[in-house]
């Protein structure tokens, strides 16, 4: 496991949410530490994707706070968390298609040093740009797939694509909501390798409904039911937990 620092990178206390008469997030509280792989688990209609949108401010709390790198961040706007390290994949601006891998991932790093789109031709020269470019994509697993057009890219390609473009942002940590969604089984291979890779330099946040995938990558898990979370820990723990086997492990989640 990840060796922890003493507070944890992200924060989340007594979260609460409500749509109507229904409690998407039920008194929730969750550590994630710098560097570590914690899974959100938990059967559809959890609160998982609700979850991921509160710390991300696209859905507002109705109670509790969230602290990132000791900084309380549940009044901040989504982009001023995103400048403070916190990034979400999956969910990014559309991939340009008609341009390489490469192309895309060296606009990713200069809009992060706060520079305009417009300049699109001088990124393709400029070696500042190209160079953290490259060692994205190969975090990625795209090392050898620079130069070739998004247009040809598979499917599991262009999301690990999306992962090197958020990567150019230098996020503290990573959302990663479904990464493996839609994937086939090389392809979730790939992300499964370019994730493990990651491990320890980038903490990540990770729902998933693959439990292979989840048990392969986390350090620790929590199990997310109607809102709440009722368990966390080790792999090994979480298999141990006789409310977690009865509630989601035994049941799957489909």
């Amino acid at each position: 496991m990840t060796e922890r620092t003493a507070e944890p990178l992200l924060r989340v206390t007594r979260l609460f949410k409500r749509f109507g008469g229904v409690t998407a997030t039920d008194d929730l509280s969750l550590d994630v530490f710098a560097g570590e792989v914690h899974a959100l688990i938990g059967p559809n209609g959890a609160g998982k994707t609700t979850f991921i949108g509160q710390l991300m401010g696209e859905i507002a709390p109705d109670a509790g706070e969230i602290s990132f790198a000791g900084e309380r961040i549940d009044r901040l706007s989504t982009p001023a968390r995103v400048r403070r390290g916190l990034a979400r994949t999956f969910q990014i601006t559309e991939l340009l298609t008609e341009e390489t891998a490469l192309d895309n991932v060296a606009l990713a790093v200069q809009a992060g040093q706060g520079h305009s789109f417009r300049f699109f031709r001088d990124a393709r020269r400029d070696r500042s740009l190209l160079e953290p470019a490259h060692e994205h994509l190969a975090a990625a697993g795209l090392a050898e797939r620079g130069g070739v057009r998004v247009s040809a890219l598979s499917h599991g390609e262009r999301k690990q694509l999306e992962l090197a473009i958020v990567l150019a942002a230098r996020p503290r940590l990573l959302l990663l909501d479904e990464p493996m969604a839609g994937l086939g089984a090389a392809e979730s291979r790939r992300m499964v390798d370019a994730l493990a890779r990651m491990k320890g330099g980038v903490g990540i946040l990770l729902v998933e409904h693959d439990m292979d995938v989840v048990f392969a990558l986390a350090d620790r898990i929590s199990v997310l039911v109607y809102g709440r979370i009722i368990a966390s820990g080790t792999p090994a723990q979480i298999q141990a937990d006789p409310q977690v086997r009865a509630a989601y492990l035994g049941e799957g989640d489909a």
